[in-house]
């Protein structure tokens, strides 16, 4: 190895008469450690929250939405659907008819967004309904089955086999005037996407019937669409736009849940500023462990000097002093931070309320785009931090330094 680097990897381990410069040089690498660690931890933990609550929202709902501004639904939705099918970015085009209506189950009635959707198509591209908690799909062409949410099943108070009333808005007249309709229905499933508000207020039946039921012959309120990159839907909304007529709208995942996503990218930017402090203290640190090595090596410096040692050399000492320092505590930090992660994930340590926060624990998702970051913002600020201790000691005169020995 240089002269310069066993120089100062001598200077750090060495122990006699440099009690405080150890102390001193400890602490830098613990609170590198710490800074590093929380970042990774805090960066992780936005990342996770974020990719966890995303990909929930998208398994349940669609990425676009083909509706129409009049209200009235789409009518020629088959023919639109079969074009929309054939742009290469689209994975799935599904109809569906919703509406909000009362059911009534065995031990109280809740409020429900009440779905008509095609099983056969809708299978296919959503995990949450290939795999049932219990119960099973409605058969093909079947009047009178319908699948719950299962909190949406716990709030009613019913089960695989039960019996829901349903009251439908759209009623029939009477000689007392217009009275809801109600439909009793058989539950057939339950279902549970991992997201709660959808989980608690949402029942799926039959395209045609919910077609039959809510006044809908032929229409559809939208079509909803799954295509291949989620992150190009607003590309794939142009194109849907030229192959609709004027009065119909598309509405992509990101506006609907523009909000909640800017929320969660400035809360992680921030909290990686202001964890990065943590990292600015530990570099305060290592200027003071430096300067006070410089002052305590004096005499090795003018030494050193006399015996022909460079500017450069005696400052790439020192130098490489806090470069030791910012890649050992960086090291420490980031492995750290990793395994917490990996002991969070896999004990579930943190629990939330689910009906808060729409998961159950918190998840910790480190990228490795976030980890480059890190590193990088820490090496820096510590390489930074070695300037003025170095550029110091490089200064020293050697009969200043050698006069009185």
């Amino acid at each position: 190895m240089g002269f310069e680097f066993f120089l100062a990897r001598r200077y750090l381990t060495a122990r006699r008469k440099q009690a405080l410069i150890s102390v001193i040089t400890f602490v830098s690498i613990l609170g590198v450690t710490i800074g590093v660690m929380a970042l990774v931890i805090a960066l992780s933990l936005i990342t996770g929250f974020q990719e966890d609550v995303q990909h929930k929202i998208l398994g349940a709902t669609s990425h676009l939405m083909v509706s129409d501004l009049s209200g009235e639904g789409l009518k020629n939705y088959r023919l639109l659907a079969e074009e929309i099918r054939k742009l290469p970015e689209v994975v799935s085009v599904t109809p569906v008819i919703y509406s909000t209506v009362l059911m009534l189950g065995p031990a109280r009635s809740a409020g429900a967004l009440l779905k008509g959707l095609s099983f056969e198509e809708e299978v296919t591209s959503s995990i949450w309904l290939q795999k049932l908690p219990s119960g099973k799909l409605p058969d093909s062409g079947s009047q009178d089955e319908i699948v719950l949410g299962k909190d949406l099943a716990a709030s009613l108070g019913v089960s695989v086999g039960g019996a829901v009333s349903v009251l439908i808005p759209t009623g029939r007249l009477t000689p007392v005037g217009v009275l809801p309709r109600t439909r009793t229905f058989k539950v057939s499933g339950i279902f549970d996407s991992g997201l709660y508000e959808f989980d608690s207020s949402t029942a799926l039946i039959s395209l045609d019937l919910a077609q039959k039921l809510l006044n809908f012959p032929e229409r559809v309120s939208y079509l909803q669409v799954r295509i291949k990159d989620i992150f190009k839907a607003e590309k794939v909304a142009e194109k849907i736009y030229r192959l609709a007529s004027p009065g119909l709208y598309v509405t992509t995942w990101m506006e609907l849940n523009r909000s909640l996503f800017s929320a969660l990218k400035l809360e992680k930017t921030l909290l990686f500023l202001t964890i990065t402090l943590i990292v600015v203290v530990a570099a305060l640190n290592i200027i003071a462990s430096l300067v006070l090595m410089v002052m305590e090596k004096t005499r090795d410096i003018g030494v050193l000097m006399a015996m022909g040692a460079t500017a450069g050399s005696i400052k790439k000492i020192f130098f490489l002093q806090g470069a030791i320092i910012g890649v050992v505590g960086t090291t420490f930090g980031l492995v750290a931070g990793l395994v917490w992660c990996w002991l969070a994930n896999t004990f579930r340590l943190i629990k939330v309320p689910v009906d808060i926060y729409q998961i159950s624990y918190v998840p910790f998702h480190p990228k490795p785009l976030d980890l480059a970051l890190i590193v990088l913002v820490t090496l820096t600020i510590t390489f930074v931090s070695t300037l003025f201790p170095s550029r110091r000691a490089a200064r020293i005169d050697p009969v200043q330094a050698l006069k009185y020995e």
